[in-house]
């Protein structure tokens, strides 16, 4: 699964996060200073504390996250765009379900 996300206001992502951070009350000084800095420095940062990938599969029955990573690049993102055609992975993925892998 792969996400393009756009975001318009990234203050606001970055403003979502601080509050999230200020509200956790487990969290150690030393712990929220760090992630106060990662969220007000990057983007994908507020955006990756604000999103728990585990939230987004644990109601969707026969799906168990093994594994969530998270990663960012700014990109010029044209939808019409050949280069991002959405089916360019389908035949890898269909090798993988004929031979059992996944």
């Amino acid at each position: 699964m792969e996400l393009v996300l756009e975001v318009d206001d990234a203050d606001a992502v970055t403003k979502a996060a601080l509050r999230r951070l200020a509200d956790d009350s487990g969290m150690e000084s030393d712990e929220r200073a760090h992630a106060e800095n990662a969220v007000t420095e990057d983007t994908a940062e507020a955006l990756a504390y604000l999103v728990d990938p585990f939230d987004l599969v644990s109601e969707v029955p026969g799906v168990e996250l093994a594994q969530a990573s998270w990663s960012s690049e700014p990109i010029d993102y044209d939808p019409d765009s050949p280069e991002w055609d959405l089916d360019e992975d389908d035949d890898d993925e269909d090798e993988d379900e004929e031979v059992g892998v996944g």
